[in-house]
């Protein structure tokens, strides 16, 4: 896989810089509490791919490295390593080991690295990176968060607008080949971001977030848009027009159609190669080259629904294949 295919903007990576004040409140209260917010953040995205570059040499994963003020007033940097995979990595600890020691190194100052656990497993939940030898003994205990471990009920009476996030993630794992129940939680969520009494501009964000991983089939998702449009009538919500707007802007549905540019046909790939990731961590470097050829907008529309619905690698091979076979591209 080459290095352009591995870097694409991720839902979850703008999720955390839109959200990270809420984000740590949601999952990491103590990191929260010592930090200075009136000074405010700075995300060191560049700074951060170098030191990825120079750890890995495979797949990339959705980091996030932020520098903080501390509250008594020193300087503080934070690594946040988020994983949004649906299987567990027994490489996690290492990796952030590295990632850890590469900062330090760097900056000579303390590193705080935080994990969060995406994967449907309740059982892995690794923390610590240790060994030990003839006296000499290596250990880095790392705080993690798994999000299966927070309650639908507490995430949906929760104000916290990252909470939605979480519960969009989360629902995307339970709705697999689920496509009535996902139709439902997704028409639920988008619901409760007007009842949640968030701003319009909370509102476009979330709803970019769960329409992103809440893909539908196209009869359902009709019927959804439909439904959303009465809701709004009835509640007398002028978002939805809007939303409509930021739908085609990201080249999911009319923008594509209207084909706005080689911009929008480039974020359409990195959608299905994103869903793959998500849902098949074992997918080969090979299958995410073969995306490369896809140069259709109507079929990478309909590889990022196959993407989503597919019972497994090979099904979404087979509707791949079906693109990229003569006649299968428009």
């Amino acid at each position: 896989m080459s290095e352009k295919t591995a870097d694409y903007d991720s839902p979850w990576k703008e999720a955390l810089e839109v959200y990270f004040e809420p984000f740590l409140r949601l999952c990491f209260p103590e990191a929260h509490a010592g930090i200075d917010w009136e000074r405010g953040v700075e995300f060191l995205d560049k700074e951060l791919q170098q030191i990825i570059r120079e750890a890995e040499s495979g797949r990339r994963y959705v980091d996030k490295l932020v520098k903080v003020w501390r509250r008594d007033g020193e300087e503080a940097w934070v690594l946040i390593h988020v994983e949004v995979q649906a299987q567990k990595d027994e490489g996690f600890p290492a990796r952030m080991y590295r990632y850890h020691y590469r900062i330090y190194d760097r900056y000579g100052r303390q590193v705080v690295s935080l994990g969060v656990l995406a994967d449907v497993s309740a059982k892995w939940r690794p923390n610590r990176f240790e060994y030990a030898l003839w006296g000499c003994r290596l250990s880095l205990q790392s705080p993690v968060i798994k999000l299966r471990d927070l309650k639908t009920e507490r995430l949906e009476a929760d104000p916290n607008p990252f909470a939605v996030v979480v519960l969009a993630h989360l629902q995307a794992l339970a709705t697999r080949r689920k496509p009535e129940d996902r139709y439902r939680w997704k028409l639920r969520l988008v619901k409760s971001l007007y009842e949640r009494g968030f701003t319009r501009q909370q509102i476009l964000d979330l709803f970019r977030f769960i329409d992103w991983l809440l893909v539908l089939p196209v009869e359902l998702e009709e019927g959804f848009r439909e439904e959303l449009a009465r809701y709004e009538e009835e509640g007398n919500m002028p978002y939805v027009t809007s939303i409509e707007r930021m739908a085609i802007e990201r080249g999911r549905q009319e923008g594509l159609e209207e084909g706005l540019g080689q911009g929008l046909v480039a974020r359409a790939r990195e959608d299905v190669i994103e869903v793959l990731r998500l849902r098949f961590p074992q997918a080969p470097a090979e299958l995410f080259e073969q995306l490369q050829s896809i140069t259709d907008e109507g079929a990478l529309r309909d590889l990022l629904r196959a993407a989503v619905t597919a019972d497994s690698l090979e099904a979404f091979r087979a509707t791949l294949e079906g693109s990229r076979s003569p006649g299968g591209e428009s």
